[in-house]
């Protein structure tokens, strides 16, 4: 059994969406994350913009090279500080939703936000209050996706209202719909204080919701400056034999996405995960 590996659309550099997914079908990747506003950048995808039309637009482009359009990327502050700012995202996110099926997809993805209007995160995230907020903004959007048929996708990240796994559990079960799952990245519940114990972390994730995972994100990471720092896949310290050994078992032919992985690294990055697979 060889990876189901794909990767990123906009982690490939090129203005051209056609000449991206012949890159990506060169190299052998069998799907994508779209990010639409990442990758078709001139084309309006804002929100108001998206039609069948569109959809089967871009998804004819990715059928010529059999490449799968596995998640339309929509990633926002779903608890961003100003009520209008997180409104217009919400609404952006339901589009996404609506059409997402005319893409041949069946999620829509994003991470939980930040309390604070920019990038810089806070241990504020980690309070009750965000985590109900995200709670209160996913059921809205799982109420969407229930009508069309599609997936909400969540993805956790340490720095997160979503910030462990078992705060992912809970969002489930305080969620309880089918049409809410899993994006699981497993560097992004990587600290400082738990790396040298991250099989423990995996496997916890997975004790609590392997079942809910439909995608899975593969990125790297090292200790630098007493800090996690993101680097290519296979240049750092995670340990992909025990994640695939998982994976294997619970998970046979799931999508894995790279990311944080551009050039000159893909190609190096792509045989690293086969080799890993394989060995697993």
């Amino acid at each position: 059994m060889a990876a189901n590996i794909g990767i990123r659309a906009h982690d490939i550099k090129d203005p051209s969406i056609e000449n991206v997914v012949n890159i990506i079908a060169k190299k052998g990747l069998s799907s994508v994350q779209l990010a639409l506003g990442k990758s078709l950048k001139d084309i309006n995808s804002g929100l108001g913009s998206l039609s069948p039309g569109f959809a089967q637009k871009i998804k004819r482009i990715f059928d010529k090279q059999d490449i799968q359009i596995a998640v339309l990327g929509c990633y926002f502050n779903m608890i961003h500080p100003n009520h209008d700012d997180r409104r217009k995202g919400m609404e952006r996110f339901k589009e996404h939703l609506r059409f997402a099926r005319d893409f041949g997809c069946s999620i829509v993805g994003t991470e939980t936000g930040n309390v604070q209007a920019d990038i810089v995160y806070t241990e504020e995230n980690f309070g009750e209050q965000p985590f109900l907020e995200v709670v209160e903004s996913v059921r809205e959007l799982v109420e969407e996706a229930e009508r069309f048929g599609v997936i909400v996708g969540i993805e956790g990240g340490i720095n997160h209202p979503i910030h462990t796994p078992k705060r992912m559990k809970r969002l489930l079960d305080l969620v309880p719909s089918n049409n809410l799952q899993v994006i699981y990245d497993p560097a992004n519940f990587i600290s400082k204080d738990n790396y040298l114990n991250q099989e423990r972390v995996i496997q916890e994730a997975f004790d609590l919701f392997f079942d809910r995972m439909v995608i899975v994100h593969a990125k790297d990471f090292v200790i630098e400056d007493e800090q996690v720092k993101m680097v290519p896949v296979g240049q750092g310290l995670l340990n992909y034999h025990f994640l695939f050994n998982l994976l294997k078992q619970k998970k046979p032919y799931i999508n894995i996405l790279i990311e944080s992985t551009q050039e000159p690294y893909i190609d190096g990055s792509i045989e690293y995960l086969q080799d890993k697979f394989g060995n697993a």
